[in-house]
């Protein structure tokens, strides 16, 4: 019941948000009573919290694992960092893609616009980690960047990714087809792993 609830209330919260969301209106959606709320979150506020655990949770476990795979990021020379980078990159472009993750980024949306106590939830939880990993793996691929410039670089790389997800519709109507079907998803996956590695094996060795 407790997962249960958490994924109808970031559903609720997504398209409603803190204010708009009823928690009587999400435990009907659940098929349970009011006190199931209280009993496992304590009120509102509560499970508004617990969602962006759950969210950050849920990237976490994405995550780790292909993070694992890399091995010592340390050990890694420029190639092999581009290669890990586009590996991750392509990972989660398939994790944005996946209609699972339309109510966290609905979540994620108002948050990112007004921040509350669950956005430190989620950024600390899961965007931070995702965003180390990546500036890690850009500094052994250009080693002439600085932290700053890595930084950056790994924003706007991330951010190829996120618009999938963030602007689907507009992905959807430019390139002229009913759904994201896998052909469709497969081609944007390719581009951006091509970009990305173009992005960081041709970027002049200073920007400054």
């Amino acid at each position: 019941m407790r997962e249960k609830l958490l994924d109808i209330a970031i559903d609720h919260f997504g398209r409603r948000g803190f204010e708009g969301a009823a928690t009587r209106a999400i435990a009907a959606a659940a098929d349970t009573a009011m006190s199931q709320i209280t009993y496992h979150f304590g009120g509102k506020e509560g499970l508004y919290l617990a969602c962006a655990d759950h969210i950050a949770a849920r990237i976490s476990d994405w995550h780790r694992p292909r993070i694992a795979e890399l091995g010592d990021l340390e050990a890694l020379d420029g190639d092999a960092a581009v290669d890990a980078i586009c590996h991750v990159i392509s990972g989660f472009a398939h994790l944005m893609l996946n209609p699972a993750t339309k109510a966290w980024a609905n979540f994620i949306s108002r948050e990112q616009q007004t921040p509350t106590e669950a956005f430190e939830r989620l950024f600390n939880g899961a965007m931070r980690p995702v965003m180390d990993t990546g500036v890690a793996l850009i500094r052994r691929a250009r080693p002439d960047f600085s932290e700053q410039e890595a930084r950056a670089t790994g924003m706007l790389i991330w951010g190829q990714v996120l618009v999938l997800r963030t602007a689907r519709e507009t992905v959807r109507r430019v390139m002229e087809v009913d759904e994201i079907d896998p052909a469709t998803a497969a081609l944007l996956i390719e581009r951006l792993t091509q970009h990305t590695r173009c992005l960081l094996t041709h970027l002049p060795e200073t920007t400054r």
